[in-house]
């Protein structure tokens, strides 16, 4: 069951980011995988976070998604044309909750290996 945690009136926000530019072998556009080395976030004792901004590239030739999860659980696809980049302000409407933890995957047609920068925006209560 999820709980609420308690947020020590003192605490101020802090910003953090989950960033890097890796390669890829893509298994299929249904079949995300995690990153190596894997881009994690967990959320840390007694604060919340929310996601506030997604930014990436793709330097493939083909159409890959990367993939935000919660707890290995899907939340949100950024699609990423081919050479092309994105940016996405997220409407903050998750509270992420103590002892979660997000990461970012990616998935594209099987075969295709490639580049991508990944930067997600996360906004530490």
């Amino acid at each position: 069951p999820a709980h609420r945690c308690a947020v020590r009136a003192d605490r101020h926000p802090v910003h953090r980011c989950v960033q890097a530019v890796l390669s890829f072998v893509a298994h299929g556009l249904d079949d995300f995988r995690a990153f190596d080395p894997p881009l994690r976030y967990p959320v840390p004792e007694g604060a919340s976070a929310q996601c506030v901004y997604f930014r990436g590239g793709n330097e493939s030739d083909a159409l890959i998604c990367v993939v935000l999860t919660c707890d290995d659980e899907p939340m949100r696809l950024f699609p990423l044309g081919a050479r092309q980049a994105l940016h996405v302000p997220l409407r903050i409407t998750e509270e992420l909750l103590t002892d979660r933890t997000l990461e970012l995957h990616v998935a594209a047609p099987a075969g295709i290996e490639g580049t991508v920068v990944v930067d997600l925006g996360i906004l530490e209560l």
